[in-house]
């Protein structure tokens, strides 16, 4: 009877064996490579002859200035106060239910102010607001 002694268990083989694994990348590279073209086939179609339509315009928001004074502009047309203001954008949102407006305001301008005009735009039913400031 022969007996295995300690030393000859540990002289296990510590490599990995590569050949199986290239053997099956191989495998999958030529199934990739046979039913890629078999995928780009397409259908044939006679889809209906249309004139081109012309893509609707959207109007551009209005835009609400706010100097350093705190004088409005609504377009660079001067506004009064805030309820004529609240009533010019009110007159908008009825012509245009999708009125959207852009709010530029001076840095030096109170934040009160700033805030009682937002509080007005939200009033007349504009919620597209949108806050322009300088890229720095």
């Amino acid at each position: 009877m022969a007996f295995k002694t300690q030393s000859e268990e540990q002289d296990a083989m510590s490599d990995i064996n590569v050949t199986p694994l290239v053997d099956v990348m191989l495998v999958l590279v030529v199934i990739l490579l046979v039913t890629a073209p078999l995928l780009t086939q397409s259908v044939k179609v006679n889809l209906p002859k249309t004139t081109t339509a012309t893509p609707d315009v959207q109007a551009q928001p209005l835009q609400l200035g706010i100097d350093a004074q705190g004088v409005l502009t609504l377009n660079k047309n001067p506004v009064a106060d805030l309820p004529a203001l609240e009533g010019l954008l009110k007159a908008e949102l009825s012509r245009n239910p999708e009125t959207a407006l852009h709010l530029y305001a001076d840095k030096a301008v109170d934040y009160g102010k700033v805030a009682a005009a937002i509080a007005a735009i939200q009033h007349a039913g504009i919620s597209k607001i949108g806050f322009v400031t300088l890229e720095q």
